[in-house]
């Protein structure tokens, strides 16, 4: 029997850390900015949860330090996008008859993996990739799309709780449908949280999505698609192309 009706509290905006001197905070992002700084990374396509290497690379840059290359990711070909479409479509039925407390479940998570756990990674990789300050990551990569998560989740929640006037003899119900075929999300370079949120507002109204970030932010975009598999994101909803 499955008759619970799950509340989405209304969240409140996430506080934003001063990483002043002294902070604990600070400390944390000076450390990881070292160690993301002189590892490289290899950052493959993600398709149907399989990660999917072509051999033609593109060069992650510190655009103010041009000589660290900090990582280099694989770029997809005709195969590859027509290998996304088809993991898309292949997830597309059993993601958008999943109930929609499950859909929401799995974004929240990692609303909260960013808010926590996460959080110094996605700040010192924005600061890397795009050449932000900690302050101007920190409002963007950690606090603006931990709110988007959140503020999405409840909002959505709130249009399916929109319900027609029922008459005296019957019911009236609406049902909100995933659009057919899949999301195209390609993505700015300039801001962490419009990455991320332009894909995942998209899959957790169950849409199946194909994510292209902007050439030069793949660094900080790859990171936002490693915590959402973390966080239980199933294959083929969000394929990073």
């Amino acid at each position: 029997m499955s008759n619970a009706v799950f509340k989405i509290e209304k969240p409140k905006n996430e506080p934003v850390l001063s990483y002043a001197p002294g902070t604990k905070e600070r400390e944390e992002l000076k450390a990881r900015l070292v160690e993301l700084r002189t590892q490289e990374i290899e950052i493959p396509l993600i398709i149907g949860g399989k990660e999917v290497r072509t051999g033609k690379l593109g060069m992650c840059i510190i655009p103010h330090n041009k000589e660290v290359v900090i990582g280099r990711y694989h770029m997809a070909g005709e195969k590859e996008v027509n290998d996304a479409i088809e993991a898309a479509l292949a997830a597309r039925h059993d993601w958008e008859s999943m109930p929609w407390e499950h859909r929401a479940s799995i974004f929240l998570k990692a609303a909260e993996m960013l808010a926590g756990t996460c959080r110094c990674t996605i700040n010192a990789a924005t600061m890397l990739c795009q050449s932000k300050t900690a302050y101007q990551a920190e409002i963007d990569s950690a606090c603006e799309l931990i709110d988007m998560l959140k503020f999405n989740a409840y909002f959505l929640n709130e249009i399916y709780k929109e319900q027609p006037e029922s008459t005296k003899d019957s019911w009236n119900r609406m049902e909100y449908r995933a659009l057919e075929g899949f999301v195209f999300a390609v993505t700015p370079f300039n801001f962490t949280s419009i990455a991320g949120n332009l894909p995942t507002s998209a899959a957790m109204a169950g849409n199946v999505v194909l994510w292209k970030p902007a050439s030069s932010a793949v660094y900080s975009a790859y990171h936002v698609m490693t915590i959402l598999r973390k966080a239980g994101l199933p294959d083929g909803v969000i394929n990073f192309i």
